[in-house]
């Protein structure tokens, strides 16, 4: 290396250096500001919440409309939470409850939304996950709501419509799926462990690559890393949580069928979210089994200019042949037009639920 090199090298990286000091100051001038809110809701009663999702998605909308770049706002996004999730640790860390164990897409959510200084609580079952913050274990849950390729988790809808939890935000995840394993070759595989939706996810690659090979259902695609990891001629179809966590090579990488195969996550809580500023309410309502009975319930959104954005039809718990109705909703309940829409939803509907309002996912 010449002298020369040596020399321009060496004064940009004092620049970084110096920036890094800077940054340091700022990270923890920060984190006072942060333990300074935290005071002043404790002198005022109102420490219970230190949370508030509304104010987040405003930062992280704020960061992504200002930034200049080389960066791209996926990455300060990142590096937002994650500053953000230190500072409320600082308080109290956030335990977040979803479906393990860990590994598992479910915790990608989680880690994506809260960050990684929240305590991460792992549970069998997704009934298991909502029990959790019913009684107070857990201060949120992360549950998977829709898959765009496989639609709808069935057992995550019908759980909303008994919890007195409140939706208080969503988060949006692209699945890669990747085949783990230690065998080195697709010949050696006779068996692939997976969850049942990720192998449907998969089915065409299956067909193509594996056309021979045992496919096993298990509960969730980091159990089936870590069966495959222990047994001769298997694989597991997981994630890259998954693969690291429980140290098998990708034999293949990104699998799925659907090249934007995503599935989208809920945040549970037990208080609701303010108005953000990009918002989404949900809501679950019944109609009256009669001849135009649901473009009746629909009318005050269109008749509002509010726009729905999700419609998914579900049997009802209670009584044979009927359905109950699962909507999305562009806007805050207390945007005037979505208030409006909604009082005039309860005078018609024999039966309303409000799920929640709250920020729209940051990607």
């Amino acid at each position: 290396m010449s002298d020369d090199l040596q020399s321009e090298l060496a004064v940009v990286r004092q620049q970084i250096d110096s920036v890094d000091r800077q940054l340091l100051e700022l990270l923890n001038q920060r984190a006072r500001h942060a333990q300074q809110v935290g005071e002043i809701k404790a002198r005022h009663g109102e420490a219970g919440f230190i949370y508030r999702p509304e104010r987040e998605a405003q930062v992280l909308q704020r960061i992504q409309e200002s930034n200049p770049g080389p960066l791209s706002n996926e990455s300060v996004t990142w590096f937002f939470r994650e500053v953000m999730s230190a500072c409320l640790s600082l308080e109290q860390p956030l335990g977040i409850a979803f479906l393990g164990p860990l590994g598992t897409f479910s915790e990608s959510a989680a880690t994506k939304h809260f960050g990684h200084a929240a305590r991460l609580m792992p549970q069998i079952s997704i009934d298991d996950v909502f029990r959790e913050v019913e009684a107070c274990h857990a201060d949120y849950a992360v549950v998977p709501i829709e898959n765009s390729t496989e639609g709808a988790i069935g057992r995550t809808l019908d759980l909303l419509l008994t919890t007195p939890l409140r939706i208080c935000g969503e988060v949006v995840l692209r699945i890669h799926q990747h085949l783990l394993s230690n065998e080195s070759s697709l010949r050696s595989i006779a068996k692939v462990f997976s969850h049942a939706q990720s192998l449907a996810q998969c089915h065409e690659w299956l067909n193509r690559s594996l056309p021979l090979a045992q496919r096993i259902p298990v509960g969730s695609n980091a159990q089936a890393a870590q069966l495959a990891a222990a047994e001769a001629g298997a694989a597991a179809i997981a994630g890259q949580a998954a693969a690291e966590r429980y140290h098998l090579p990708e034999l293949a990488s990104n699998i799925e069928d659907e090249p934007n195969n995503t599935t989208r996550f809920v945040v549970l809580g037990r208080h609701d979210a303010g108005p953000s500023g990009r918002d989404k309410t949900s809501l679950i309502m019944s109609a009256h089994n009669q001849t135009g009975a649901l473009s009746q319930l629909l009318a005050p959104f269109s008749d509002a200019g509010v726009s729905m954005t999700r419609l998914e039809s579900r049997p009802a718990r209670h009584t044979l042949w009927e359905y109950v109705f699962f909507v999305d909703l562009d806007g805050h309940r207390d945007d005037a037009p979505v208030r409006g829409a909604l009082a005039e939803l309860g005078r018609r509907a024999p039966y309303l639920k409000l799920l929640g309002s709250y920020p729209v996912a940051a990607y």
